[in-house]
Order: C-alpha cells, then sequence, then structure tokens
C-alpha cells in the first residue's frame, strides 16, 4: 500500500524535482515523454527547475536545429517532444484527434469530410510552413460556406503539424506557422509505434499509477486491454484507498519523509495535469485556487513537495517583479527559501531585466 506522501515522493523523484538531475535537455525531454507548452516560455521554466546548468539556448537550439518540435499530442494539447517522440507518439494519439473532430467541428462541417480539408491543407504547404490564419483563409476559398477557423482546426486535428521557429525559441516572438511533421523532419511517422512502450514510458515518469491516470494522461480511452498485457512484468501496489496502482519494477520509490526543498513549476506542467487523482501532488482546495474558467494553469510553487500556491511574473521596462500568492501562511523557513529561489527564477526567465523583486503575497482569507 502507498499512502499519499509515498506517491508524492515517488512523482517528484520521477519528474526530476527532488534534485536538479545531470541529464540534457533533450535527455529531459525524453524521460518526461515531452513538456506541455503552450505557453513557449513554460518548457524553458520547466526544463530550469529539473536540470542542474539549463540555459535558454540549449533549448532554442534543439527546436532550430530540429531536434525537438512542438506539437499536439497528449490530451490535444502542445507539447515540446522530441523528433523521435513526435515521430511515434503522434500516431499513437490520433485516436483522440479523430474521436473528438466531429463532436466539436461536426455541425460545421455539415458533410465536408475531415479527410477531404486534410488533403486540401496538405497542398497548400507543399510550398512551406504556413499559419493557422493563412491556412483557413486560403481553405475558405474552396468552401466559402465554412468558418476559416474551423478549416484550420480540422486540418490540424487531421494531420501531425509541428508549429516551426522562431515559435518557441527564447527571446523570438510570433504566432504559430505549422509544417507537416513528416516534411519538417525528414521522416515518416511510425505506424507501428507501441502503446506498450507509451505507457511504460508513463509509468516511468509519472508512476506508480492506476489506468485511469494514464487516460487522464493522454487523452485515450480503453487502455485496459494495453495494461493487461503489460501485467505479468509490472509491479502491483495499491492507494489507501485500495485503487490499483501499476508500475515498471525499479522504478524509484523514496522514503516518504526524504525532505523537499520548494520548488516553482512551470506553467500548465504536465506534473499538475497528468493525472486522474491529482491529490499526490495538489490539493482539491488548491487546484480549485489554479484552474480557471478558460483552462489557463499558472505556475505554481511547491512546499514538502505539495502545491502551496502560484507565482507570476511581471515586467515593466527593466524591472522584473515575482510574485508569490501562497494559500496558507508560510514558515518562515519556507518563505525564505523561496525568496532565495525565486530570485534565481528571476535571473532566469526574465533574463533581459536590470531590476528584479520578490513579493510574497498574503494568502487569501
Amino acid at each position: 500500500m502507498l499512502g499519499r506522501r509515498a506517491l508524492n515522493r515517488a512523482l517528484l523523484a520521477r519528474q526530476l524535482l527532488l534534485e536538479p538531475a545531470d541529464l540534457s535537455a533533450l535527455e529531459a525531454m525524453e524521460h518526461l515523454v515531452g513538456l506541455q507548452a503552450q505557453s513557449p516560455k513554460a518548457p524553458y521554466v520547466g526544463l530550469w527547475t529539473r536540470l542542474r546548468d539549463f540555459r535558454h539556448g540549449e533549448l532554442s537550439e534543439l527546436l532550430t536545429s530540429r531536434k525537438a518540435v512542438r506539437i499536439a499530442l497528449m490530451r490535444g494539447t502542445v507539447h515540446l517532444v522530441s523528433a523521435r517522440d513526435c515521430l511515434t507518439l503522434r500516431p499513437l494519439v490520433q485516436p483522440l484527434f479523430d474521436r473528438d473532430v466531429l463532436p466539436v467541428y461536426g455541425r460545421q462541417l455539415a458533410g465536408l469530410a475531415p479527410r477531404e480539408v486534410a488533403d486540401a491543407g496538405l497542398a497548400l504547404l507543399a510550398d512551406g510552413p504556413r499559419s493557422a490564419a493563412e491556412l483557413g483563409k486560403l481553405l475558405q476559398e474552396r468552401w466559402p460556406d465554412r468558418p476559416p477557423s474551423v478549416l484550420a482546426n480540422v486540418f490540424r486535428f487531421v494531420e501531425a503539424l509541428v508549429q516551426t521557429p522562431p515559435r518557441g525559441v527564447w527571446g523570438s516572438s510570433g504566432q504559430p506557422v505549422y509544417a507537416r511533421a513528416e516534411d519538417w523532419l525528414g521522416s515518416p511517422l511510425d505506424g507501428g509505434a507501441s502503446p506498450r512502450s507509451m505507457v511504460l514510458r508513463y509509468l516511468a515518469a509519472f508512476g506508480p499509477a492506476t489506468v485511469q491516470d494514464i487516460q487522464a494522461w493522454s487523452g485515450l480511452t480503453q487502455l485496459r486491454e494495453v495494461t493487461e498485457e503489460l501485467r505479468p512484468g509490472l509491479r502491483i501496489a495499491r492507494t489507501e484507498e485500495g485503487a490499483e496502482l501499476l508500475d515498471v519494477p525499479g522504478a524509484p520509490l523514496p522514503d516518504p519523509d526524504t525532505p523537499v526543498p520548494p520548488r516553482f513549476v512551470a506553467e500548465f506542467d504536465n506534473l499538475i495535469l497528468s493525472h486522474a487523482d491529482r491529490s499526490r501532488v495538489i490539493s482539491d482546495s488548491a487546484r480549485k485556487a489554479i484552474y480557471t474558467k478558460n483552462a489557463q494553469i499558472p505556475g505554481t510553487f511547491l512546499v514538502d513537495g505539495f502545491v502551496h500556491g502560484k507565482w507570476k511574473i511581471t515586467q515593466q521596462r527593466r524591472a522584473a517583479t515575482l510574485t508569490l500568492t501562497p494559500f496558507a501562511p508560510l514558515r518562515k523557513e519556507d518563505a525564505d527559501a523561496l525568496t532565495a529561489a525565486g530570485a534565481e527564477l528571476l535571473a532566469f526567465a526574465a533574463d533581459r531585466a536590470e531590476t528584479f523583486d520578490v513579493r510574497i503575497e498574503r494568502p487569501p482569507a
């Protein structure tokens, strides 16, 4: 049986958050099965908080050299993954895009086949990458009675499209511009990729976990058949409530009392989003405090391994401020540790600023 603290320490160890790891950005990215990346800066903070001596240029170079890409994957959300993972994971999660395209856009398609839209979109990309707005406008020329945004989104659901640089490159800006993954990477998608491998990698980075956790992370359904095939080689445990936990043999299970220094977690980080039962890292009250109606997930900070508040960086001219909003009072030693670590975060994330300030707000009443 594994209690909440045991699951917490296991998750933090596998997420490289007990102590900084001596891995390259590419190695960490593949171990974590990608980093969620709706916010272009989030993967940089996600790697900074996990790796020793991580620098912006290491990740930017991976993007510009096409060794890593930004693409919609698990849960239909944008992830930053290695080129190899892009080619293997996208076919595995394609069923969730196929499952959602008609329920989301079926009424606006009104008899128009998604495959027809995708084929027209691929023809438009033959001359090079295009923005979503450009794709929508050009597709609407063929189907004038359909909304351009719907046509562009259907195309992105059906086909594996990557966001090309400078999107995601540190210090750059711009709207997403799309290319076909196979063209951009010069290799075909791996149609023979196994969901068993994906499940085992999830357990190594997020386990021990239930089947429901795996499905919540991936966005896929009916994975019990896959886990049953894997069962003879898995380590089995249970939660205090009796739910079955699956795990890979040899994965870390640290002592539940292992000390954890305060940690800063990036916006949209998979640490927060990759389980059906997220109590191993965030309480129900904290979860309600960070979730918004438009599904924006702020940066959070951990105290004793659990989400204790949220953080935000604001910048006016050359002055950068990190504001911490704890959900409950902080002990002085935790506040001091957060202030010191926050100064390091500011120096990294607001690297063009000249003055820095860390402020801790009072917890909400």
